[in-house]
């Protein structure tokens, strides 16, 4: 037996539990924009614009109720790989929590990206060429679902249109049609098979703004979301899977696996979403740092704070209203009271230390509504650019709502290496910690040796 099959059996032993956590799901591989936050300091920059972009469409929808089209968004900061239509083609499309639809860029699209700077060939869905595939009509449900209710001036077996303006200015237009995507299923006993799902989705014909722009283009986007119109709740609609989905994204070194479906071990401790927003909102009862608890403002964690803390795993870092960030980086370097830190790239607080951060930085504890917690360890909310210089992902955020209340908004630096499950069928939310390296390493230690494959790109 050579060492490759050695190494890849000695995973396997050690992943037996974390390969039950997808049993019966439908599984994808993704891919971190950025490589990840160990990318170095050229990376700071590229993080900041990403959210700022992001956080720009994100809050144009932030008072939104559930259900419309749920303001997809190219800001999203991780991709995978579908396979759509008959006979079918692959498509890089970005995972995004932050909105509902699966659109994809379509043949003659207007100024539509043709090439990425992400390295991945582009590719432009073409309806004639698939054998499958159908426009949708305005006076078909599906149609009815997405704009809440029939068009008035719907024309029997007319497209049914869209139209996506966004914060920035961007905009996407384009029409709705269903076909086939290929998905992979895990099936137990490291056995995958093939399940076909016929999906409704956005054909995009026109794009305008940042949407075209090639840095951090691809083919589309896939919402997880929670209106009806998104995939997962096509597919839960038609009894394929239950309407539940779940993550676990290595930060450091950059991708992970989304899975749809029940999460069977481990068990996943759960807090309720905020009912009626546009986004995964929680209710943040309280913050600790160092086992000490932070004085939070009433009107953060009271009852005027129902809107919630937002959780998207498509945000790099970590946003804080400004109360709650001075007196959380006041607790945070009280322990390193001599520490100097200097402004890197315009906004990040950085340092100089040779040590253990682990040992050298307090643990950061969110508590939830229902006893859930989330901790944060040094190693986490800090992100090495060199040697020895130390940057700190936790951000004043500047963010406000329209009625004038600041977001709280936890992303990838507080997610990454955890199981984060979304029960959409009993409207909560939990995570539990989780080693997502090792998950994908041995995922794709196996699809290398060609047994059944669990490569959780589609192929």
């Amino acid at each position: 037996m050579d060492l490759r099959r050695r190494i890849f059996l000695l995973l396997l032993l050690f992943s037996v539990q974390l390969i039950c956590l997808v049993k019966g799901n439908i599984v994808f591989k993704v891919q971190h924009k950025f490589g990840g936050r160990g990318a170095g300091r050229s990376a700071l920059t590229s993080f900041r614009a990403h959210d700022s972009f992001r956080h720009g469409r994100m809050l144009g929808a932030v008072d939104l109720p559930l259900g419309g089209n749920g303001q997809p968004t190219d800001a999203a900061l991780y991709y995978t790989k579908l396979s759509i239509g008959n006979p079918s083609n692959d498509y890089h499309v970005q995972v995004d929590t932050g909105s509902d639809i699966l659109w994809v860029n379509c043949v003659g699209c207007d100024k539509c990206p043709t090439k990425s700077d992400l390295k991945i060939a582009l590719k432009q869905y073409d309806l004639k060429a698939s054998s499958t595939g159908k426009a949708v009509t305005c006076d078909q449900d599906f149609c009815s679902a997405m704009f809440n209710g029939q068009d008035p001036d719907c024309k029997v077996g007319a497209f049914c249109d869209y139209a996506v303006t966004y914060g920035d200015g961007s905009r996407t237009e384009g029409y709705f049609v269903r076909d086939d995507i290929k998905l992979d299923e895990v099936t137990g006993n490291l056995q995958t098979s093939s399940m076909n799902g016929s999906i409704a989705f956005g054909c995009s014909s026109k794009q305008s703004g940042e949407l075209g722009s090639s840095s951090e283009a691809v083919d589309g986007i896939l919402g997880f979301g929670q209106a009806n119109t998104s995939v997962l709740s096509q597919l839960a609609s038609s009894g394929k899977v239950k309407k539940i989905f779940s993550h676990c994204l290595d930060g450091v070194k950059g991708g992970g696996i989304f899975a749809i479906g029940q999460v069977v071990q481990p068990k996943v401790k759960s807090t309720p979403l905020v009912p009626n927003e546009a986004h995964y909102n929680v209710v943040l009862k309280s913050v600790e740092v160092g086992g000490g608890s932070l004085d939070l403002p009433t009107d953060l964690s009271g009852p005027g704070s129902q809107r919630g803390t937002i959780i998207d795993s498509g945000t790099t870092l970590a946003y804080l209203p400004d109360e709650i960030y001075e007196r959380l980086m006041e607790k945070v370097m009280e322990r390193q009271p001599n520490l100097k830190t200097q402004i890197v790239e315009q906004q990040f607080k950085c340092f100089d230390y040779s040590g253990n951060v682990d040992n050298g930085f307090p643990v950061v504890s969110f508590h939830f509504e229902d006893s859930l917690s989330l901790t944060v360890y040094p190693h986490e909310y800090l992100f090495k650019i060199s040697d020895e210089e130390w940057c700190i992902g936790w951000q004043s955020s500047g963010m406000q709502t329209k009625d004038g209340k600041e977001i709280t908004l936890l992303g990838d630096i507080v997610l990454s290496n955890k199981l984060v499950v979304y029960d959409l069928e009993n409207q909560t939310i939990g995570w539990t910690e989780h080693n997502c390296e090792f998950l994908v390493l041995a995922l794709l230690l196996h699809s290398q040796f060609n047994f059944s494959s669990l490569e959780l790109i589609v192929t």
